[in-house]
């Protein structure tokens, strides 16, 4: 599985990827360097007007490294999180005043530098020197997660343990500065955080987050579920009078208790016809559904969280492939299951027998 994982991502990259960027596929570690410490906590689109910024006015390490503070400073406004351009100046002149402004070409080196963790040095490392270290970030963690299942939380040392042994052992060890832009690009523009394109995704027939229905509940983070504010969006998908339902295994509010398929997202989201059956159609492959009804929004409030919840009751044409070995309740057994309070808030006031 992890050999298949490698040569469809790579295969997608050389041939599908075209995702541009300014810094993509340069050897400047300078350049790679400074896109990476712009890029942390910044999106790319805000990022880029910086990065370019910054190489008109320091075009080399050497310039950055005489440049004034408060000139720095100014040219990062906006950015926030000062303290990375603090660390920026300070590994700049460290670099030319120890090491005659020439980037150290040791992963273990690059380490000692401020501002510069694993995840950089491994930039660095990948891109400029192509030394064989695999990148991991928020992208990295969400594909590697739904692709192999994995419910192990990214923000969690184990965790980041695990995924990191676990991008070690698929990195292309011929180009591994291609691998890692790979699997970046891939996060960014294919197993997007909220509905991801899974149809058209290369890896979705190997995806175990796929084939088990679990990529909306995928990665998982310790942080997520102590949230104090959760929005949850259920789907009641109903075919030839049965309904699908699953029970939650998470370690989670409502452990072991019955749900319908569940979507949580960030933010609320305002759901229409045509969102909700292009969400349908791009992320579960139902091609053809008639939706029955939207509910209003739903709260319940636990110890330490709020739950916002909407129901949409969808019926299906034809039951799709992924759903196809899940389970499926005639409506009168649904009735004799354990939900949560919320869920069975909305069942009390619905009648699916008459939908």
């Amino acid at each position: 599985m992890d050999h298949v994982f490698t040569s469809l991502l790579m295969n997608w990259h050389y041939n599908e990827n075209v995702r541009q960027m300014p810094w993509k596929g340069i050897k400047d570690p300078y350049k790679i360097w400074l896109s990476e410490i712009i890029l942390q906590q910044t999106r790319v689109e805000q990022g880029w007007v910086y990065y370019e910024k910054f190489i008109k006015t320091y075009p080399s390490i050497a310039h950055l490294a005489k440049a004034k503070d408060e000139d720095a400073f100014k040219l990062w406004e906006g950015l926030g999180y000062y303290n990375r351009c603090k660390n920026l100046l300070a590994t700049a002149r460290k670099i030319v005043s120890e090491f005659h402004g020439e980037f150290p070409k040791s992963y273990e080196t690059l380490l000692t530098l401020k501002g510069i963790g694993p995840y950089t040095a491994a930039a660095i490392a990948s891109f400029a020197f192509e030394l064989p270290y695999a990148v991991v970030d928020g992208n990295v963690y969400r594909v590697l997660s739904r692709y192999f299942g994995s419910q192990i939380p990214i923000d969690s040392t184990a965790g980041k343990q695990h995924f990191q042994q676990k991008a070690t052992l698929l990195l292309f060890k011929s180009d591994p500065a291609a691998f890692n832009q790979a699997i970046m690009d891939f996060g960014a523009t294919v197993c997007k955080p909220f509905t991801p394109d899974c149809i058209e995704c290369p890896l979705h027939r190997h995806c175990k987050a796929f084939k088990d229905v679990t990529v909306n509940q995928l990665p998982v983070k310790e942080k997520r579920l102590t949230k104090k504010k959760r929005n949850f969006h259920y789907f009641i998908f109903e075919y030839k009078q049965k309904l699908f339902v699953q029970k939650r295994i998470q370690k989670d509010i409502w452990e072991n208790l019955y749900e319908f398929y569940l979507l949580e997202s960030d933010d609320t989201i305002n759901w229409n016809q045509t969102i909700i059956l292009d969400f349908l159609k791009s992320q579960l492959g139902i091609q053809a559904a008639i939706i029955v009804n939207q509910s209003e929004q739903y709260t319940q409030q636990l110890t330490h969280q709020q739950i916002k919840a909407k129901f949409i009751h969808v019926e299906l044409l034809e039951i799709p492939e992924s759903f196809k070995k899940r389970d499926w309740y005639k409506k009168q057994k649904v009735a004799e299951l354990a939900f949560p309070k919320i869920i069975n808030d909305w069942l009390s006031t619905t009648d699916l027998s008459s939908q």
